[in-house]
């Protein structure tokens, strides 16, 4: 727990465990989605733009090789950083047959200094066959599988086309805690219709079932997306800054003290921002969730439910 921010980062985390400042290199393999490409439906999740949520800096024209240099220079750089993760980051990237998995895995991981694997997903594309493949890097890699979730509700998630349910993602948390990987679950807080309690109701599931890791995002309007669309006809409008902050340190309470905080806000470029612009300014909303939690005298864990 960091004192100071009153909930466990991920760079916390990362120092501890290695010793020095550890960078996640993001990358884009070319991978799609089910919802995306027909197999369960198209056009994917209302809030996802063409990027499948790709951090800006990625260059997916260069080869996974290619990026893992740019990243890993930019870390050096930009973050004194000594060790690395390669993150596979947009879209769903166990979303191919093993052989090729294991193909763009590697190429990531034949770094010096590169010391984990961090592979964004879907909960409805983790066959076993995946799942094998992937805690075999966990002998030599320090390695997460991140699972959207989003929220546990079948409605938002009927509402926000992810075509699948909390079912799909128990059954893969299941079976991926039997084996030595890391899991961490991907929420949004704001998804259009859902009320205060609603949200920590997702907070509650994710705490019982003790998971190692959350990435909690704001909830932004890209454009190009169905959700611009709900937002231009007055079916949508974003949380504040004042509630967000709210929630989101409502949030942080009902976890688990030892759960790893990776993200607590999203990051949209502004060329392709529509609301809310506050989400813009990152640093402020990590202040404003600590100063909540200090006038509250609160911290991560202080109504955790399972202990």
């Amino acid at each position: 727990m960091n004192r100071e921010k009153r909930y466990y980062p991920l760079n916390d985390f990362l120092r501890e465990k290695f010793g020095c400042k550890v960078y996640k290199v993001s990358l884009d393999a070319g991978f799609t989605c089910p919802n995306r490409d027909g197999t369960l439906a198209s056009g994917g999740c209302i809030y996802c733009d063409s990027r499948g949520s790709a951090a800006p800096i990625i260059d997916s024209r260069l080869s996974i090789r290619g990026q893992m240099k740019a990243g890993i220079a930019f870390g050096r750089r930009r973050y004194k950083a000594k060790k690395f993760i390669a993150y596979f980051q947009a879209f769903s990237n166990t979303y191919a047959p093993v052989a090729k998995l294991k193909k763009l895995y590697d190429e990531a991981l034949n770094f010096e200094d590169v010391v984990g694997l961090s592979i964004s997903t879907r909960p409805d594309c983790a066959p076993n066959s995946v799942l094998n493949l992937i805690e075999g890097y966990a002998q030599n890699y320090h390695v997460w599988l991140e699972y959207g979730i989003q929220s546990i509700h079948h409605r938002t998630l009927q509402l926000i086309n992810r075509q699948h349910g909390l079912a799909e993602f128990t059954d893969a948390v299941l079976r991926t805690k039997d084996r030595t990987i890391n899991i961490c679950a991907h929420v949004i807080i704001g998804l259009p219709g859902e009320t205060r309690d609603e949200i920590l109701e997702t907070a509650k599931v994710i705490s019982a079932l003790r998971l190692d890791g959350v990435k909690i995002h704001s909830m932004y309007i890209v454009r190009g997306t169905k959700l611009e669309q709900m937002y231009k006809s007055g079916d949508y409008e974003p949380l504040t800054f004042e509630e967000y902050v709210s929630i989101a340190s409502d949030f942080l309470e009902l976890l688990p003290p030892n759960m790893v905080i990776q993200r607590l806000t999203g990051d949209c470029p502004g060329d392709i921002l529509v609301a809310p612009e506050w989400t813009l300014d990152k640093q402020r909303i990590l202040t404003g969730i600590t100063e909540e939690l200090k006038r509250r005298d609160s911290w991560q864990g202080s109504r955790y439910l399972f202990k």
